[in-house]
């Protein structure tokens, strides 16, 4: 470990263009994304669903996927644009060290009101990052916003009004900064106390932040933005209870929330500590899929906790977080850095860690590939835990109905699908489960709605038998 910090040391020579370097990088990394963006494009201009799933999605369902991905797509490349130019122009131009100095003025003006141990450049960064939140926030707002009421709206999946988006936006603002205060000045204390020591206090840090905000988010954060009702009694919830207690699941809280006040997609998820479950559907998927299919989604899940794939994703991502913090330590005090951008006399511990994110883009791309391969790992895992449950086939069927209704792509180019999806895709996922085709599931409507669907063609089958035995009956007559 001391052979590498002192290797990132060697890189505090004014020789290096420290600008240059991280255009570069940032350059480098948007033209890689963009790359695979555009091999993904060129598969969702095919016409025609790949074999293995032309059982289970209709042409007309595929066609509009494509179209729904595709436009998803230009407006990605429209923004990844237009936040590579904001990047650039602030580099260029200096504006980090400028909001730095626009959170020391605002510092300066609120001094007055503030305690007496609150006046120092762990402060400072405070305000520093308040001025480049609000700044960042306000240009991407507008995308935000088109998304859902032009991307999402044309395609019938928002449900939001202006209102309510511009309140989940107060609302989040809000949440993320009493979130994040606590934890930025506790790590910049951690740094300041330890100095290069700190890699470990820091690492715990954040586990703890992890822990805590994992069991204040079922009770105080998730509510201010949806409404949650106990799932009422009935063939669903007896049928999840059971579930819960032949998996030793320890169910304690199983709720409903109002999902499709905010968008027609479909989602199921549970929280809370390990002695204490809470699973929680979203009304959008209660109302398209049977209840064989709601309780296999959550075999899916009871797997992810039976199969401890929660903290081992938690221990890597804290590895993850150490080596990062162990970079982080080699440029903690890269002089030539901070003065590259305007930092001639400070050393802001915030700042070295937001221009160390720039330099750490790379590694960032290499532990993306190995969380998203870990993480497709464990969804296959899940899915053979539903299967040994015997939902084999309601968990297909749901999974079918979900990426007919969500308008999943089915399709992805290779490097693709491995960079961006968490999970596999429909046709490996039911390859794995040994699905057999047996005919079209559906377009992920009502159970309900689906019955009275069938009904009805039953009715018109008999009307037509009888038009027929009528006819018969009248060509008899007649001869």
């Amino acid at each position: 470990m001391w052979g590498l910090n002192h290797s990132l040391a060697l890189l505090d020579n004014r020789d290096i263009p420290w600008k240059q370097v991280i255009v570069g990088i940032t350059l480098g990394n948007f033209v890689f994304q963009r790359y695979l963006d555009y091999r993904q494009y060129q598969v969702l201009k095919r016409k025609t669903p790949p074999a293995t799933l032309k059982a289970e999605i209709t042409q007309e369902n595929f066609d509009k996927s494509q179209d729904y991905s595709r436009s998803k797509m230009k407006f990605k490349w429209l923004a990844s644009t237009f936040s590579v130019v904001v990047d650039l122009i602030e580099i260029k131009y200096n504006l980090i060290a400028k909001f730095w100095s626009i959170g020391g003025s605002l510092l300066t003006k609120l001094s007055p009101i503030l305690p007496s141990f609150m006046g120092g450049p762990i402060t400072q960064s405070l305000c520093y990052l308040f001025v480049s939140s609000v700044a960042h926030s306000l240009l991407e707002l507008p995308f935000d916003y088109y998304e859902n009421f032009v991307v999402e709206d044309r395609y019938g999946f928002n449900k939001m009004t202006p209102k309510l988006f511009f309140t989940d936006f107060i609302k989040t603002y809000f949440v993320t900064a009493a979130l994040v205060v606590p934890l930025v000045s506790a790590f910049l204390k951690i740094v300041d106390h330890f100095g290069s020591n700190f890699i470990l206090y820091a690492t715990g840090l954040f586990l703890v932040f992890t822990l805590v905000v994992q069991t204040v988010y079922p009770t105080f954060i998730a509510p201010l933005f949806n409404k949650f009702e106990p799932l009422e009694e009935g063939e669903l919830k007896i049928a999840i209870e059971n579930l819960a207690k032949e998996q030793k699941f320890p169910l304690t809280k199983l709720y409903k929330i109002d999902g499709s006040k905010r968008s027609a997609h479909s989602n199921a998820y549970f929280v809370g500590l390990p002695w204490s479950k809470q699973i929680v559907l979203y009304d959008t998927l209660i109302d398209h899929s049977t209840t064989a299919e709601v309780v296999a989604v959550l075999a899916h899940e009871i797997g992810h906790w039976k199969l401890s794939h929660l903290p081992k994703m938690l221990a890597y991502s804290q590895a993850s977080l150490a080596f990062t913090f162990t970079l982080f330590n080699g440029f903690i005090n890269n002089g030539s850095l901070y003065e590259a951008f305007g930092f001639n006399t400070t050393r802001p511990v915030i700042i070295g860690f937001s221009l160390f994110s720039y330099l750490f883009q790379p590694v960032q791309a290499i532990t993306t590939f190995i969380t998203h391969l870990l993480s497709r790992k464990h969804e296959y895992e899940a899915d053979n835990y539903a299967k040994k449950c015997g939902f084999e086939k309601d968990l297909s069927s749901s999974l079918i109905k979900l990426t007919n209704e969500n308008l999943s792509y089915v399709e992805a180019y290779w490097l693709y699908s491995a960079y961006h999806r968490s999970h596999p895709l429909l046709s490996e996922r039911l390859a794995a489960l040994n699905y057999v085709p047996s005919g079209k599931v559906g377009k992920g409507i009502s159970p309900l709605k689906q019955q009275e669907e069938e009904a009805q063609e039953q009715l018109l089958k008999k009307d037509d038998e009888k038009i027929k035995q009528r006819e018969k009956a009248d060509g008899l007559k007649m001869e």
